[in-house]
This record gives structure tokens, C-alpha cells and sequence, in this order.
């Protein structure tokens, strides 16, 4: 994987580290000494120990949060060279909508962190909770790093609903200036 700032490293430390807890996929859970995490309480507790203040629990409030720090990429190409990401950086949160059927609003349902490309297949990868997503083409629950792309390959729809990439956003404080 790429090289990271020293304050991206933290994220980045903590994010794997927690990989390693043989963590499950838990809804509602940000608390790894449950054994398992959901995709926004993995986010939360990972910049909450990080450092970073004021960080909403749940993937909509996280998607609101950057989205209002004016630092939100969309991403509307379903391409997984788009252009569209030529500003995606390490420690980027990425947001999806339709992974399950939600009453928010805004209706984000996922979350995770960018981790970067790997050093042997460029291919682009993740880190946080799924129960589901797939690395190097398998399927894997719970904490861990998975594959990133923008293109949906495999089941497609989920209970009648396409999960869809809708961007991403730089943490407050992890700026390059």
C-alpha cells in the first residue's frame, strides 16, 4: 500500500490493528470489546481514538458531517477509473446508499476508509465492518480490508437494492496544507 502522513498513519494503524481482533460484523456495536463492529461504528471509533472531534456515529451523520466541512467528492461514474477519483487520498471515508433499506436523510447506509493501493496488484482497498464485501475476490464478514471499486461486480442487488458508490471526503484535520 502507499505511503501515509504521520497523521493518516495513526487511522491507518488503528484501522488495521483492529483487523486483526478476528472482530464479526455487528449492528448497532462501536465498541470492538463487543467483538464485532458495524461499517459506521468502526469509522466512529477509529477517528474518535484518533483524535478527531465531534464525529457522528452512523453513516449518514458521517456523510452530513463532511459533506458540511465542504471537503464531500462526488462520484456519479460507475467506472472504476473514473476521473472522478483522481483525488482520492488515504484515510478518504467512502459513503454508499442501498446497501439495506433506511429511513434517514440523507439515506447513506455504508461506510469505510481508504486505505490506498497495494504495492503488488494496484489494485485500490478498504478498511472497516461488511458483512459480505469481498477482498481479492472472496467474500469476508467482518472487520477487515476489502476490495474497492466503484463498478458493483457479483450479486449486483442486494433484497431488491443496488448499493451504490456515491463518493468520498477528507477527514477535517487530515488536509495537505
Amino acid at each position: 500500500m502507499e505511503t501515509y502522513k504521520p497523521e493518516v498513519r495513526k487511522i491507518i494503524d488503528l484501522a488495521l490493528g483492529l483487523t486483526a481482533q478476528n472482530l464479526a460484523y455487528k449492528y448497532g456495536s462501536a465498541d470492538p470489546t463487543s467483538g464485532g463492529m458495524d461499517c459506521s461504528g468502526f469509522v466512529y471509533y477509529v477517528l474518535s481514538q484518533t483524535g478527531a472531534k465531534n464525529v457522528p456515529r452512523d453513516a449518514s451523520g458521517l456523510y452530513s458531517w463532511l459533506r458540511k466541512s465542504g471537503k464531500f467528492q462526488a462520484v456519479i461514474s460507475r467506472s472504476d477509473d473514473t476521473f472522478e477519483l483522481a483525488d482520492l487520498k488515504p484515510g478518504d471515508l467512502l459513503f454508499w446508499t442501498g446497501t439495506y433499506s433506511v429511513q434517514k436523510d440523507p439515506p447513506i447506509t455504508h461506510a469505510m476508509i481508504y486505505l490506498g493501493r497495494e504495492k503488488t496488484t494496484k489494485q485500490r482497498v478498504m478498511v472497516g465492518a461488511s458483512d459480505g464485501r469481498t477482498y481479492h475476490g472472496e467474500s469476508r464478514y467482518g472487520v477487515g480490508v476489502f476490495d474497492f471499486k466503484v463498478s458493483r461486480s457479483g450479486s449486483g442487488t442486494r433484497e431488491g437494492r443496488t448499493p451504490t458508490f456515491v463518493g468520498y471526503a477528507r477527514v477535517p484535520g487530515l488536509d495537505d496544507s
